[in-house]
């Protein structure tokens, strides 16, 4: 029964690193999302997928969908970081 109880004990951590990690990861795709986004003209039209489905959109209105996502991936992580 403690053998089980110890088991169970790290596998715990080893997720929340691992969140931690894939959070990490999401926050650097969508940075390197905007900066790409910033370096293109901005009359120019991008595709955001949405689902199963691209939409194209102006890149000013992607680069504040990917700001609005990346933030709420900081606050996933700092949550993660308090618990």
């Amino acid at each position: 029964m403690a053998a089980a109880a110890e088991t169970t004990g790290p596998a715990p951590a080893k997720e929340v690193v691992e969140k931690k990690v894939e959070l990490m990861k999401e926050i650097r795709a969508h940075e390197v999302a905007i900066a790409e986004l910033d370096n293109l003209n901005p009359s120019r039209g991008v595709y955001q997928k949405a689902g199963n489905i691209f939409f194209r959109k102006s890149v000013k209105s992607v680069v504040t969908t990917e700001k609005k996502q990346l933030d709420l991936a900081k606050a996933r992580l700092s949550k993660l970081n308090q618990s």
